[in-house]
């Protein structure tokens, strides 16, 4: 199969490329390294099997240029911070709303048989219901929040109006090898690691109480193949089914890397929700079980992070 990965120089991106190419797959990445780092391309390009496009999914004629012939689209590009959303909501909008709607338009108008779209917990907003459910109603509480919102939307009118099968999957808290610790999305875990190896101690906002749901990203890369592979369609939470306190992490991730430390306390950040997990039902029964546990993705982790200083 011949797959494009937008986004694909980024932190998911990146995994999901190199398992399409060691499946066999032929790939086009197209990324503007916004974001992404050229250091995630360079070790798939040497593989054969990739052509990097550098561009922007704001560049229409560009991607129906690359979509031609090509059997599926992974579309992870984005503008994925909350704050710089709030500041710039434009700008957010228009690579996050009109980028994934000429995503859809190009597939669309070049016979793309599937897009898988990389959407966010964000929009649950603060609602306090728990566990999260894909039937919950959208309660976005930031232009992000409402850029991923407007994407599932686009594409349900797509897969309605023009028979273009589309999957959102709503990512929780992944982590993973490869995570930029400066991300402003799930970096607790990056930035515990980093912190520790830098000979600093972990700093928790808040009392350390608040839950999220951590998924290791191999397990992501499995729920996108699985999303375009099989004959589903409709938005799927992409979690753990599983909450940890911020105060178990800054437990385990010192307890793993054989160092004892205790974190710092500083006052909590504005707009950060108290407790978020998901209801995994759907997945599981739809796309896959989801097999990683926090401990053994940890460990893959801080091994990576060990070896990749810096």
């Amino acid at each position: 199969m011949h797959y494009i990965v937008t986004g694909g120089a980024g932190f998911i991106g990146s995994h999901i490329t190199r398992t399409l190419v060691e499946r066999g797959h032929e790939v086009t990445v197209i990324d503007n390294f916004s974001s992404g780092k050229r250091e995630n391309t360079r070790g798939l390009l040497s593989m054969g099997q990739v052509t990097l496009v550098e561009g922007s999914i704001t560049d229409l004629d560009l991607l129906k240029g690359n979509f031609e012939g090509v059997d599926g689209v992974f579309h992870e590009a984005a503008i994925i911070s909350v704050p710089w959303s709030v500041e710039h909501p434009q700008e957010s909008a228009a690579v996050n709303v009109m980028g994934t709607l000429n995503v859809l338009v190009a597939a669309r108008d070049c016979g793309v048989k599937k897009v898988v779209v990389a959407s966010s917990s964000a929009v649950y907003g603060d609602n306090p219901e728990l566990p999260k459910r894909e039937d919950m109603l959208p309660e976005p509480m930031s232009p992000y929040a409402l850029s991923k919102m407007t994407g599932e939307y686009l594409g349900a009118v797509f897969s309605r109006s023009y028979g273009l099968a589309f999957v959102a999957l709503r990512y929780f808290n992944v982590y993973g090898p490869g995570q930029d610790p400066a991300s402003a999305y799930a970096a607790v875990i990056p930035k515990f690691i980093t912190r520790i190896l830098n000979g600093q101690v972990p700093l928790v906002y808040g009392d350390g109480s608040q839950t999220r749901d951590f998924i290791y990203v191999a397990d992501v890369v499995k729920a996108n193949l699985c999303a375009m592979e099989k004959s589903v369609e409709g938005i799927f939470n992409v979690a753990s089914g599983e909450r940890t306190s911020v105060n178990e992490l800054a437990r385990l991730v010192p307890e793993l890397m054989d160092v004892t430390v205790r974190p710092t306390y500083e006052q909590p950040r504005k707009g950060d929700i108290l407790h978020s997990y998901a209801d995994i039902s759907r997945m599981k029964h739809e796309l896959f079980m989801p097999d990683i546990s926090l401990r053994t993705g940890l460990k893959e982790t801080v091994a990576w992070y060990r070896n990749n200083p810096g």
